[in-house]
């Protein structure tokens, strides 16, 4: 047994029974982390995010120390991943977002808004802590507001197969819970604008030439590739902490500034009509998507096609 095999065996669950966000500590590295396993269509749900939510709080609360076993332990390192197979997040919840903006109700998708970013923007602030490096292990598709939540760490490793992107501009929409602040950060305001509008879905290598990924890893290989990096860097991790954190001084994203945008989004969302169909048509790609990955279909890329056709 090698020694990157003896610290993952040293991971356990902690964290409340039957939650759809679940999470394990690593004692060793002092790194947590955090597992999407969402019921029904990997999008964040209500639910999830709630549980996201509640398990974040306490985080924070805890100045980014982890309550384990009886004892405060700081998280050096947090990794957010996910249980469904080749998916990392579809996004916002299109069901949802179809049904709210049919019946007119802003309230609900303004609180829908500001529930992601809930879950956003302690993310980017390291959940109180100033010795946090957070790290996306994507090991399938991140769409939409998935690939915000993967912008949102300090550390991108994906492996090869993994699929990033920002689809809502097939339904005349676009991303508003993070991606212009996150990757206008990384890339500039026009690179960022340009991939918003595109509509593109990129592979990791060349998100990777791009300089959003940082590590690309074979597939299959995504969690030996973030104990890797750990184990790499964790002899410096004081100094990269604090250039991590300094971020947030030279190129800082508020909370007011994210809920701001939230707000342009919500007011987008209700002013769509004939783009709801094709909203509706991406609600029945996920939904086979899912399905395809459960075993009840066969394997497919519905996102993918749609983009490649034009949304026609």
């Amino acid at each position: 047994m090698n020694a990157m095999t003896e610290v993952a065996n040293l991971r356990l669950p902690y964290g409340s029974a039957g939650s759809q966000y679940e999470v394990e500590f690593d004692p060793e590295y002092g790194t947590l982390w955090g597992f999407f396993n969402p019921r029904g269509t990997p999008c964040f749900s209500l639910p999830l995010l709630n549980d996201i939510r509640a398990h974040d709080s306490l985080l924070a609360l805890n100045g980014g120390q982890v309550l384990f076993e009886g004892e405060l332990h700081p998280a050096q390192y947090y990794v957010v991943g996910s249980r469904v197979k080749g998916v990392f997040n579809l996004g916002g919840d299109l069901s949802l977002f179809q049904m709210l903006i049919k019946t007119r109700d802003r309230d609900a998708l303004m609180d829908y808004g500001k529930r992601c970013i809930d879950c956003i923007h302690p993310h980017i602030q390291h959940h109180g802590s100033a010795t946090m490096t957070t790290i996306a292990l994507v090991q399938g598709d991140a769409l939409g507001g998935g690939f915000e939540t993967v912008l949102a760490n300090d550390v991108i490793v994906a492996e090869e197969s993994a699929t990033m992107g920002l689809p809502e501009i097939l339904f005349n929409l676009f991303p508003g819970m993070g991606a212009y602040s996150l990757l206008a950060r990384r890339l500039g305001m026009k690179a960022a604008e340009d991939m918003i509008l595109s509509g593109r879905l990129y592979k990791a290598a060349e998100l990777h030439e791009m300089g959003l990924v940082d590590v690309v890893a074979a597939d299959g290989d995504g969690e030996k590739a973030v104990y890797e990096w750990i184990r790499r860097n964790h002899r410096r991790r004081n100094g990269i902490q604090a250039m991590f954190q300094s971020r947030q001084h030279v190129h800082p994203i508020t909370r007011e500034e994210l809920d701001r945008v939230v707000e342009v989004w919500v007011d987008a969302a209700l002013r769509l009509e004939k783009d709801l169909k094709m909203m509706h048509r991406l609600v029945r790609a996920q939904t086979r998507r899912t399905g395809a990955e459960s075993g009840a279909l066969e394997q497919e890329q519905p996102v993918e096609r749609l983009l490649a056709a034009g949304g026609a």
